[in-house]
């Protein structure tokens, strides 16, 4: 490797003549003999791609890992058990779930090639003295870039000349404000890549200006290149559901292979059946024990949130996803167009006679000027008119109405300069009139080195004995230092220490307060002033910007979106917390984090970019267990602050717009990118895209995943219940002896599992969010998803009920037919005994009208069903309609009778089937609203106890 290509050499702090000499080229470019030879050993300007898992491999893991082999299984014992068609239809449920999580898993890797769209395709560069159009791909170290107004920058490079050179770096910072360049050597220690002010990026873009730049590092060595070789290595790590469901399928596994033997051994020891018929017995309990819904159900529910979120501006692009957010715990969000509106505006302005209220926010001309209660208007106030003209016209940005009715305003140049032209019109000041008016016939550009902007104007009137005036716009320490004068209640006045230090005063209260202050100031050229340059080719900053009058500030800030206050609290109610991380300064993001409630302490850690390379790992996390806030951040110092998280335990959630972003958004739980304001790389990077760019549609967001986790456990509930009922029967076959024939078939169990019981179990995926779903902490991720007291409500409560319930209608038929305690029951050695027949049939129609009273139940935790409306859920509904209209196709029509074993049931079977629901309904409707007086009674008290 070249030495140019690593660029050893700090470029930033060598002057332009320096920069040539230390990458062995020069102004007049590299010769095409010498470009060649430095690709040959170098490469080519590309963004490399890693090699990709075969599509093959991929497709096909989606068939193997274990709850896909479990219902590969679950085919195979119902094509044993004589019924193909449901082998065939748990098949086909694996092949669609398979199916759709490859094309999830395709559609998750493309942020490499959203990343090389975003580079540009042709350069200008210098080569053998001339300019040229080359290739970006064919770009050395040692080329000179020449760059213009809208170029895309190709490399990372040095810049050796600037004229008025503004550079958007937001894809790499995230912060939208152009950033001046400069040719001159920079000296600073403390200054991060991204804001030395002679160096540019590849992927960024010059927004206003030109200039020429050394190219210092292309390909994979760019910053840009660094940021894709984050993104394309980070590990594919499982989501928290994905984790659970493989643990829950393993102790499904476990489970139903033991009450298969079990059940097999129990025949053998008590009742002695031939092998084939135990066996055959034994596989409907493993079957009936596998929850063949439990994937159907987790895709329609995370579709479910998915087609929910999607109308609250939250696009999902990962079903798992959906999840994911339901865990979070920590939010990290950056601020631009997040939590601010991405719009600077002017809020106050300052003079030194008045402190004044501007109104409004954003771009759009909505709002005025208040001093006190009272509107004002600038043609009221001299110094409020000079303070607003004069800041309008030392700008050359542009304010471009919404091109529909109900669109946004959009800026044309630096955003910092458009809010002063929305803060004149609302001072009852048209800027276009007012250039019209005072023509501006001469511009002095900002420079860093200057930290200030002038333009010349020839007035239509005079202003202090002159016709032509000189508007200065820059830092107020600048401004003040250079001025001798003040207006004061409309006249100027002399400068004196006691008015310096009032202005400074004031600049320092607005700047403590994070707010971006800019000072105003005006000089008269008058004809006769002898230190005035005649001729206007001599205006320079050295003969202009001198004996200043001092006019006001400009106060402004990208305001906070107003929704976002009351997101931040539901967040803190909800446990989780919210940690910024932005390229903004400190100052600022610590004002803004205040004022939306993400500090509340007096003193947080506030890091920067060049503290945080000297924190290490240990005081990092220590620090993220308090209040913190994150400035000036690097790509991969955003990457490590997520990193670390994880390492803590905590489930993170990333939000981010550029492609500085992608790397935290790739390694984070959950990626979240703006859709409005972010890059492509962002989008293809993350896991959730927002359509509205707002950080309380991921509050939204999060309520549906929670909604989520809650209905995969309403329907492990639901399903679990009914292997009670059909346990239960079958136990009471096996230690009887055979005394009582058994309650219900093979073939009847199978019914239940894979006919009624899914629909009504699917709809549950299709529950909206609880109430208080987010008034609870976030659940731990090592929580199983089958927990104890899930398993104890599942068997020991609903399936205890469904059990009783299950065998009464079987002794009902019996007693209906004759039988007494003490005889013989119907049945016992006849299977096709039409008593023992009906008698098995109304235990499968028992199962299955109790499950109806079970599904409601199970639609909410502990609040009434009727809370939410009975039959509020038309997918339960669907699901229950389906159930009732298939038991009463399975017992009436003579050919299913015979593979089901049913037989036709009266008039008072189904009077004594339909008082079940409601039974079951009652009986819990009763139990919760005993828990939930509980608790009521408990609440006081532990509020007294400081619990």
């Amino acid at each position: 490797m070249d030495e140019t290509q690593t660029a050893p050499v700090a470029v930033e702090r060598l002057t332009p003549d320096r920069v040539f000499s230390a990458l062995e080229t020069s102004s007049a470019g590299l010769t095409q003999a010498e470009a060649e030879a430095r690709q040959a050993r170098q490469g080519k300007n590309l963004i490399q791609t890693e090699k990709k898992k075969s599509p093959v491999l991929a497709f096909l893991s989606n068939f193997t890992h274990l709850m896909a082999i479990l219902l590969w299984a679950a085919g195979i014992i119902a094509f044993v058990a004589g019924l193909p068609e449901l082998g065939v239809a748990v098949w086909l449920v694996n092949v669609i779930n398979g199916c759709f999580s490859f094309w999830q898993e395709h559609r998750a890797g493309k942020a490499t090639d959203a990343l090389k769209k975003m580079l540009p395709s042709y350069a200008s560069v210098i080569r053998d003295g001339q300019e040229q159009k080359i290739l970006a791909e064919d770009l050395v170290p040692g080329d000179v870039m020449v760059l213009a107004e809208g170029d895309k920058i190709s490399a990372d490079a040095r810049v050796v000349r600037a004229s008025d050179l503004q550079v958007n770096q937001s894809t790499l910072t995230g912060e939208s404000n152009p950033v001046r360049k400069t040719a001159d050597a920079v000296l600073e220690d403390d200054l991060t890549q991204a804001e030395t002010p002679n160096l540019i990026f590849a992927g960024t873009s010059v927004s206003e200006g030109n200039g020429r730049a050394v190219v210092t590092r292309i390909g994979m060595d760019t910053e840009f290149g660094k940021i894709a070789h984050l993104t394309q290595n980070m590990e594919e790590v499982q989501s928290p559901l994905q984790l659970q469901l493989n643990r829950t399928t393993k102790q499904i596994t476990i489970f139903a292979a033991c009450m298969g033997v079990g059940f097999f051994l129990l025949d053998q020891m008590f009742v002695g059946s031939e092998f084939a018929a135990a066996f055959i017995f034994s596989l409907g309990m493993v079957v009936a024990f596998i929850p063949e819904g439990l994937l159907p159900t987790v895709t329609l529910s995370l579709a479910m949130a998915v087609q929910r979120m999607s109308k609250r501006n939250a696009l999902v692009k990962k079903l798992n996803s959906v999840e994911t957010l339901g865990s979070t715990s920590v939010i990290c969000t950056d601020k631009t167009g997040t939590l601010t509106q991405n719009e600077m505006t002017v809020n106050h302005l300052w003079t030194a006679s008045h402190e004044y209220e501007v109104t409004g926010v954003g771009y759009a001309p909505v709002g005025e000027v208040r001093l006190g209660e009272k509107s004002v208007d600038a043609h009221m106030d001299d110094d409020l008119r000079l303070l607003v003209a004069g800041g309008a016209l030392c700008s050359n940005a542009r304010l471009l109405s919404p091109e529909e009715e109900g669109g946004r305003y959009t800026v044309l140049g630096d955003p910092t300069e458009a809010c002063l032209l929305v803060a004149a019109q609302k001072a009852g000041i048209e800027p276009s009139e007012q250039e019209a008016a005072w023509p501006r016939v001469r511009e002095l550009p900002f420079e860093s080195r200057r930290k200030r902007m002038t333009t010349i104007h020839q007035l239509s009137e005079p202003l202090d004995g002159a016709r032509r005036v000189a508007f200065v716009k820059g830092a107020p320490n600048e401004v003040v230092r250079l001025s001798t004068r003040v207006r004061v209640d409309g006249e100027p006045e002399a400068m004196t220490d006691e008015l310096r230090n009032k202005i400074m005063a004031a600049n320092d209260a607005y700047a403590a307060d994070g707010l971006r202050v800019l000072a105003v100031a005006y000089r008269p050229l008058a004809a006769d002033d002898p230190s005035v340059p005649r001729s206007m080719s001599e205006y320079s900053p050295e003969t202009i910007e001198r004996d200043l009058t001092f006019v006001g500030l400009e106060v402004m800030q990208d305001p906070p979106r107003p929704e976002v206050a009351a997101a931040v609290e539901q967040c803190r109610r909800a446990g989780i917390r919210v940690i910024m991380i932005t390229g903004d300064y400190g100052l600022t993001a610590v004002s803004i984090a205040r004022k939306i409630g993400i500090v509340r302490g007096e003193h947080p850690r506030v890091f920067s970019g060049v503290e945080l390379e000297r924190t290490s790992d240990d005081e990092l996390k220590e620090a993220l267990r308090g209040e913190v806030v994150f400035a000036r951040m690097a790509p991969e110092q955003k990457l490590r602050v997520v990193e670390n998280l994880q390492q803590m335990g905590e489930i993170v959630a990333v939000t981010g717009d550029g492609v500085n972003d992608s790397p935290a958004l790739k390694k984070a739980d959950i990626g979240v990118a703006m859709g409005i304001t972010g890059t492509d790389v962002a989008k293809e990077a993350a896991d959730m895209v927002l359509t509205d760019d707002n950080f309380a549609s991921i509050v939204h967001a999060i309520e549906e995943g929670r909604a989520v986790y809650a209905n995969i456990r309403k329907f492990m509930l639901y399903i679990l219940n009914s292997n009670m009922p059909e346990a239960v029967p079958s136990a009471v076959y096996l230690l009887s002896g055979g005394a009582v024939p058994l309650p219900l078939t093979t073939m009847q169990i199978l019914t239940i599992d894979l006919g009624t019981d899914m629909l009504p179990a699917l709809g549950l995926g299709c529950e909206p969010p609880e109430d208080d779903v987010m008034d609870r902490p976030p659940r731990d991720p090592k929580e199983p998803l089958l927990t104890g007291r899930l398993m104890r409500k599942a068997f020991l409560w609903y399936g205890l009920i469904g059990g009783i319930v299950s065998m009464a209608a079987y002794v009902f038929a019996q007693l209906e037919a004759g039988w007494a305690p003490g005889l013989e029951m119907f049945g016992v050695g006849a299977d096709l005994d039409p008593v023992y027949v009906r008698a098995t049939t109304m235990c499968l129609a028992a199962i299955v009208f109790a499950q109806i009273g079970q599904v409601l139940n199970c639609r909410t935790e502990t609040a009434s069903v009727f809370s939410r409306g009975l039959f509020s859920n038309r997918h339960i509904n669907v699901g229950i309609v389906f159930e009732i209209c298939l038991i009463v196709f399975i017992t009436l029509f003579p050919p299913f009778q015979a593979v089901f074993h049913t037989s036709p049931l009266g008039v008072w079977d189904y009077v004594f089937l339909c008082c079940l629901p409601p039974l079951v309904l009652a009986v819990e409707e009763a139990r919760k609203a005993l828990f939930r007086q509980i608790r009521r009674r408990r609440a006081p008290r532990a509020v007294a106890e400081g619990r």
